[in-house]
């Protein structure tokens, strides 16, 4: 528009501008292209309801792809609040501090470069970071540190990046009530993985819990991209980075130690328990105990604290499925009986306890009890033995014990168990586990403020199953062959015939002499 206006259009013009974000993003403000340098800020639709989406709902929260202009879009409505409005105060938090100073720094270009006449308001203070008009409105930057914008009253946050800062849950928890005299909120991210603070609650505002208004905006809401740019595009991305980058696909998106694609296949295979037992309907069963089968029972006992669960999972060996499953919070004479009591109605499958701290405590217990069947191992090497055997070995210890050394062997061997489908699970609770079941600074562990009791009681019997009783079972059936031999070569020395070698004449004593040996013998077989 000219700048040759008379002061009646220009007071029309700036009405127009204050009561239209749209209006004046799409005729005033500009922005720098890296190819073309300044050039006029033309929305496309997707980014015209947005505008609409911020003036509707005090919370948005926006699941995006990348390079969609959804920051951009952010600044240019900061920029039109600021001037139009007096007085009002705009925090901007991202994954780094860079990020965040790169939004405020985008306001204040559109700020400086709107037509003279249409600066209602200058820039009173000029910082690298922040700045405040004249008119007493004012953004900043700030990093995501415990105490970012507590003290202040907030006009609008926008936390950029949301699935990527960390402990957001935290922050999230300081900088709530400084909106609670009419602040609103903009989070804006690509997903990382669910169970972070971005994820919940787009989630939960997708379901109507709280009160923020989710957007999902996709690749292919930009009306320039088709399927040729994907393709394009995706040539040398992984599956998890099209996920994050492109697809606004959380599951798939993030570091799970599990793939995106195996939690999927194992959703598909949920199925309600047949059975709810026990004094607080925790312990849930697909199947009876059938009596042909072998089972194992593998419990991790929790902490003490209120966070985390007392579990256990019930294994037939035979199918490798988990037919049974264990999580809640008793206490621990009450967790003794309950393992003692399943153990034994599943024909006194073997029982294998995580030895920490409280796990000691409940071993105990179990052997006071006279549970017959219970894991041992080797203290140092790991390595499994009977409870007959552990009785002549000093450094014994019942229980598992999860240390460095065995941590990311248990994992991965359960996850090898997993990807080739060599177990079965039913339970939605251990599927939700493995959602929030991460990779962080190279080690596996839960997402904050969730749980892996269950998983690391599966990984745990995977790798039970797949070293201690395989290696049993082998030397089981090697013992039975060498006493099997012996029989047969102490047979070579008796014979009812007369004249041969061997003959002798009282043959009943050689069979009693025979038998007798193989009862010397039969602590192989049952070692």
């Amino acid at each position: 528009m000219s700048s040759g206006l008379s002061r009646k259009e220009i007071v029309k013009e700036i009405i127009k501008c204050g009561k239209d974000s749209q209006y004046f993003i799409n005729n005033y403000a500009k922005i720098a292209h890296p190819m073309h340098g300044l050039i006029p800020f033309k929305t496309y639709p997707f980014q015209d309801e947005l505008l609409g989406d911020f003036d509707d709902y005090r919370f948005n929260v926006i699941l995006k792809g990348r390079q969609l202009g959804i920051s951009t879009i952010t600044a240019a409505y900061i920029c039109w609040m600021l001037l139009f409005y007096r007085d009002k105060n705009v925090l901007v938090i991202a994954t780094k501090f860079q990020t965040a100073a790169n939004l405020v720094k985008k306001v204040k270009s559109m700020m400086l470069y709107l037509p003279p006449w249409l600066q209602i308001a200058s820039i009173k203070i000029d910082n690298r970071t922040s700045f405040v008009l004249t008119n007493g409105s004012e953004v900043k930057a700030s990093s995501t540190s415990g105490d970012a914008g507590r003290s202040e009253a907030l006009s609008l946050l926008v936390i950029d990046e949301a699935a990527h800062v960390e402990g957001l849950d935290d922050l999230w928890t300081g900088l709530y009530p400084t909106l609670s005299t009419g602040g609103r909120c903009i989070a804006l991210s690509t997903p990382n993985g669910v169970g972070n603070w971005f994820h919940k609650t787009y989630i939960e505002a997708e379901s109507g819990v709280n009160d923020f208004h989710p957007v999902v905006l996709p690749w292919d809401v930009h009306p320039e991209r088709d399927e040729a740019w994907f393709i394009k595009e995706t040539r040398n991305m992984s599956a998890r980075q099209i996920a994050q980058e492109l697809e606004c696909n959380f599951n798939a998106s993030g570091e799970t130690v599990i793939s995106a694609d195996d939690i999927n296949r194992l959703y598909d295979g949920i199925t309600e328990p047949q059975y709810r037992l026990g004094f607080d309907r925790n312990l849930w069963l697909w199947e009876q105990y059938d009596a042909s089968c072998t089972y194992l029972l593998v419990a991790d006992v929790a902490r003490g604290d209120a966070a985390d669960y007392s579990v256990f999972h019930i294994i037939k060996l035979e199918t490798m499925e988990v037919i049974g499953e264990y999580q809640g919070k008793p206490n621990l004479e009450q967790f003794a009986t309950i393992l003692d009591n399943t153990g034994k109605e599943f024909g006194e499958a073997m029982l294998v306890v995580e030895n920490n701290s409280l796990g000691i405590s409940i071993l105990e217990k179990l052997q006071e009890r006279e549970y017959p069947n219970i894991y041992f191992s080797i203290k140092g090497t790991h390595e499994y033995i009977t409870e007959t055997q552990a009785q002549g070995i000093n450094n014994s210890v019942p229980g598992f014990t999860t240390s460095s050394k065995t941590r990311p062997l248990i994992i991965a061997k359960m996850e090898e168990f997993v990807r080739n489908q060599l177990i079965t699970i039913y339970s939605s609770r251990i599927i939700g586990e493995f959602k929030t079941f991460i990779w962080s600074n190279n080690r596996a562990q839960a997402m904050r403020s969730y749980n892996d009791d269950l998983v690391m009681a599966l990984a745990i019997a995977c790798w039970v199953r797949d070293t201690a009783l395989t290696v049993n079972q082998r030397d089981m059936e090697y013992n039975r062959a060498m006493v099997g031999s012996m029989k047969v070569y102490s047979n070579n020395f008796s014979t009812t015939i007369p004249g041969m070698k061997g003959h002798r004449e009282d043959h009943s004593a050689r069979l009693k002499e025979q038998s007798q040996q193989y009862q010397d013998f039969i602590w192989l077989i049952k070692g």
